[in-house]
């Protein structure tokens, strides 16, 4: 959940969005190339509340570079500072957002506010001189999904219709990795799938069956959606089958959002896949796939 601050917050940033799309259309290097202290690095994140530490003991205001952030965002681009490199970040993540169009509708049919969608929100300010773009997407809409099972979605067979959504998901993200590489074909681009939701302290408190759904959101859009864009030459950084991200002491008192801890593991782990030579893969199969029994 995000406060009333950070939504206003949001809007409010809408005229920094506008200065960050309308930035240096200059030829960077190779999008296959980890980032460099040869060359200026031109860093975009694309998440939600992640992107401005929601959880952390340093929460940033949105669209704001905040050097002393602690979130796993302003974390990689200090530490890409502290290696020598020269960094521009330009930070679009919008508190609340959900991947796309279609799950926003979702959200408003039963009830629930989202306050943007990065299909909509994000992608148009790509700067086009971006050198490394992350994106962190999901979790929202995770939350989403589940909640509208919860108020009836899906009717009497809710594993139907989790199916159809984790297929739509994957339209909405396929269309945002997509547009990503008009805006900048020059980015070495770098995602992260998701932890099992089932494991994490948010849905602790909820039923065996409602914890199998979000088990299955959650898992399905790790491996059906985010994992196979490996194959397309885009590293992922596999929060699924890391058992540190499903740990309780890396999370925020929210059970969802990670704190300090959480963050800084994000970074590291980010960092790996930033820098690698490689294309950072996902593993095929853990534990963490199935921490409760699948329906």
């Amino acid at each position: 959940m995000i406060t009333r601050r950070l939504v206003v917050s949001t809007l409010l940033g809408i005229g920094a969005l506008f200065v960050a799309g309308c930035s240096n259309d200059s030829n960077p290097a190779s999008p296959s190339a980890p980032p460099s202290a040869s060359s200026p690095v031109y860093f975009t994140a694309i998440g939600a509340s992640d992107a401005i530490g929601y959880g952390s003991s340093a929460v940033c205001m949105p669209f704001t570079d905040c050097p002393d952030g602690a979130g796993y965002v302003q974390t990689i681009a200090r530490q890409l500072r502290a290696q020598g490199m020269t960094v521009t970040l330009t930070n679009l993540g919008i508190p609340g957002a959900v991947v796309g169009p279609g799950v926003q509708t979702l959200a408003a049919q039963y009830g629930r506010p989202v306050p943007g969608n990065f299909v909509d929100g994000e992608l148009p300010f790509v700067p086009r001189n971006s050198t490394l773009v992350t994106v962190f997407a999901g979790g929202n809409d995770v939350n989403t999904i589940g909640a509208a099972i919860r108020s009836g979605a899906g009717g009497g067979d809710p594993w139907s219709f989790i199916d159809q959504q984790v297929k739509a998901f994957g339209g909405e993200y396929s269309t945002m990795i997509a547009r990503i590489k008009e805006r900048a074909p020059s980015a070495r681009i770098v995602v992260a799938n998701l932890p099992n939701f089932a494991a994490i302290p948010m849905t602790s408190g909820f039923s065996l069956e409602e914890r199998q759904m979000m088990q299955k959101i959650s898992v399905g859009i790790s491996t059906q959606v985010i994992n196979p864009l490996t194959a397309q030459g885009i590293p992922v950084v596999d929060l699924l089958c890391n058992p540190q991200f499903s740990t309780p002491s890396v999370f925020s008192a929210d059970g969802f959002h990670p704190n300090d801890s959480g963050y800084a593991a994000l970074a590291t782990e980010m960092m790996k896949a930033i820098t690698a030579s490689g294309v950072t893969s996902p593993a095929g199969s853990c534990s963490q796939m199935t921490v409760v029994p699948p329906r």
